[in-house]
């Protein structure tokens, strides 16, 4: 046989043992890696098994209650039953069917089924309702719209649920409001809603630290604000076994919630309720009240008052009128409660009088008009002419009701208020530093005095939201004239239907030289008029530093937290500045306002109080606005507190505010209260 003939059968056999390898080693490569996967590699496996099994479950952490300064609580926490709807279940029903889930759960809840369907639409989306009306926070996370439900109806959603995709009842922690003495105090204490995924976003870039969870709600203004970290507390964590269809069978492990802080106020719940309650007396009596020029009703429309610890610059209470109830936030609150709280014609009530309220303080301002002048050349021994008006150019400037005191010293113009007095000294100064100059960096001793009282920027309370102020100087007016020059220019050339003749003759002047800072200007400012504007919380650091011989504070509304470990920590006062007023000077206008309870603008109002016992210094102020009555101030301390009070068009410093104002001298010092007395309001 020839070679030919065995190699056929040769290749075949190779081939056939070559294929037998592979075979062999594909089969090895298999056992091998199954004996890896099962032996090696089992416990990796098993625990990735069981993740997909484990469904991670926050526990939320008790927020922290806030106390007042003797330890009543005035917003705590409380169980409700709370119906909650999940969109992402919804969702994966036909529209159709999804609107018949809300009609059928909004006749069980006796909701509209309109009104139903807005709370569960997501902010943004189109349709929805304003923020937080609709649902700012996660669309992953079940909707509250329903709180306090019964069990009854609890019961219904929950055995039906075939009806009710979807729809769960559960119960959850909610804000609760105590009220000792029935205390309003929701500019101080805030309120709650839920943190946004935009919010969640922005820490995360921002690196911060404790971000919260998707289902937290965060504070949104006052103390619940403020301090939101300290209240918060962290949440636990429980993992959850679920089996294939999404039952749960058990709990791997869990972690337990730690509590939020207890936050301690410096507030005393029954001064704030007398605090409240004769804010409100004052502006409810202010409206029964006629003013004497245009013989029209006070209009009233607003207010605030702030009692301080002179010592401290603690806040002992602070009230602003209108007001609305922090609990109306609680487990969500409807669209016509949200259009009610930014409605001009319920008085912006969600607006904090105390700390964002921009008024002219008029004659309050005099007494860092007296320390200016008395660092710039004046003293004791001046007298002046307290003329019933002070001429600048062709213009009188007039004292209230023209009154006439002839000469007399800083401490007579304190007491009786005597704006004339105080005009010849601004228009000295003013004289004296360069009058009409265009120089905004003219030195003018008024402004500087005014500045190291703390004003024209905040008091630094912890409090979110507060505004600056304004001092209305050179600097002031030159970047206001830029700002609005075109649009008073066009006025001028081209006056609008119906432009009063006032602002028809402003416009022009201010178009020509609006610039310029005039005596009028000057004069202005010396007694608290014109342009300048301050807050109640600023003249309550004013009188404060008054009292407590020239130390300005930055007011504190919490003075201690509390750990979840029952650790306390102290927030300290903290000093701001002192006051460059010598201690004579000081003490002299203290000896002057005490005048002004005994003899000035606020003895009618004093009468029969223990001033003897407790020296009361005050000043009254009556300021006058374009456009509308006469705001109301009055601003007063002894030796332990400040109590200042404004009414917004409500008459005469002591007329509107002088009885509220000595009620809260009793409540603060246990006095029997007094027959009131009739008299006269000055101002």
């Amino acid at each position: 046989m020839s070679w030919d003939g065995f190699e056929a059968p040769l290749k075949a056999r190779l081939r056939l043992f070559v294929i037998g390898v592979l075979v062999f080693s594909l089969l090895c490569t298999l056992f091998g890696r199954l004996w890896y996967m099962q032996v090696m590699s089992s416990a990796d496996y098993s625990q990735a098994a069981t993740a997909q099994h484990i469904r991670q479950v926050l526990v939320p952490a008790p927020r922290g209650t806030i106390v007042d300064s003797q330890g009543r609580t005035l917003v705590g926490n409380r169980v409700s039953v709370m119906i909650t709807v999940d969109r992402s279940v919804l969702a994966k029903l036909p529209e159709s069917q999804q609107n018949l889930v809300l009609a059928r759960l909004a006749k069980v809840l006796g909701q509209k089924p309109k009104d139903l369907k807005a709370r569960t639409m997501l902010c943004g989306e189109p349709g929805a309702s304003k923020p937080p009306a609709c649902w700012n926070g996660t669309p992953y996370q079940p909707i509250p719209v329903a709180k306090d439900v019964s069990e009854q109806v609890a019961i219904e959603v929950m055995e039906r649920r075939e009806d009710f995709p979807g729809i769960a009842a559960d119960s959850q922690t909610l804000r609760a409001y105590p009220s000792p003495y029935k205390v309003n105090a929701a500019h101080i204490l805030g309120y709650l809603s839920p943190i946004t995924t935009d919010e969640l976003e922005d820490m995360d870039k921002a690196g911060q630290d404790s971000v919260p969870h998707r289902s937290d709600l965060v504070g949104r203004a006052g103390v619940e604000r403020s301090y939101d970290k300290l209240l918060r507390g962290t949440p636990g964590e429980k993992d959850m076994i679920v089996d294939a269809v999404g039952y749960t069978t058990g709990i791997k492990k869990q972690t337990a919630p730690i509590p939020g802080a207890t936050l301690v106020t410096t507030i005393d719940a029954r001064i704030q309720a007398s605090v409240e309650a004769q804010l409100k007396s004052a502006i409810m009596t202010a409206r029964k009240q006629t003013d004497p020029v245009t013989h029209r009703k006070y209009v009233a429309d607003s207010g605030a008052a702030v009692v301080m610890d002179t010592k401290t610059g603690r806040v002992v209470a602070m009230a602003s009128y209108p007001t609305y109830d922090p609990g109306v936030w609680v487990g969500g609150i409807t669209q016509r409660e949200l259009d009610a709280l930014y409605s001009a014609k319920s008085g912006m009530p969600l607006v904090s009088r105390a700390l964002q309220g921009q008024l002219a303080p008029g004659s309050t301002f005099k007494p860092i008009t007296t320390a200016a002048a008395m660092s710039a050349g004046y003293g004791p021994k001046t007298r002046l002419d307290c003329s019933s008006y002070f001429e600048v150019g062709n213009r009188r400037f007039k004292n209230y009701e023209s009154a006439s005191y002839g000469m007399i010293g800083f401490d007579q113009a304190l007491a009786l208020s005597c704006d004339t007095f105080f005009y010849r000294i601004a228009y000295a100064l003013w004289l004296k530093e360069g009058g009409n100059s265009s120089d905004i960096s003219t030195r003018d001793p008024l402004v500087e005095m005014a500045q190291k009282f703390g004003l024209g920027k905040p008091t630094g309370v912890d409090l979110p939201g507060e505004v600056s102020g304004r001092i209305a100087d050179r600097k002031w007016k030159k970047t206001y004239y830029d700002a609005q020059k075109d649009y008073y220019c066009k006025v001028a050339a081209n006056p609008p239907a119906g432009t009063s003749a006032f602002l028809k003759q402003f416009a022009r002047e201010f178009c020509v030289d609006g610039y310029k800072y005039r005596a009028g200007d000057a004069v202005n400012f010396a007694i608290g008029q014109g342009d300048t504007t301050i807050t109640p919380l600023q003249l309550a650091t004013v009188y404060s530093a008054l009292s407590n011989g020239g130390t300005l504070y930055e007011p504190r509304v919490v003075q201690s937290w509390i750990g979840a470990n029952g650790k306390p920590h102290e927030i300290k006062p903290v000093v701001k500045s002192k006051l460059p007023v010598p201690r004579n000077t000081l003490k002299y206008i203290d000896t002057a306002l005490k005048s002004t309870t005994k003899t000035g603008t606020a003895a009618w109002k004093f009468q029969g109080f223990p001033l003897d016992k407790i020296p009361v210094r005050a000043k009254t102020g009556t300021a006058e606005v374009y456009g509308k009555q006469t705001t109301s101030w009055l601003a007063s301390y002894t030796d332990r507190y400040a109590v200042v009070m404004m009414l917004s068009q409500a008459g005469t410093g002591s007329g509107a505010g002088g009885d509220s104002v000595r009620k809260i001298y009793e409540t603060l010092y246990n006095i029997k209260p007094a027959p009131p007395v009739q008299g006269k309001p000055v101002q």
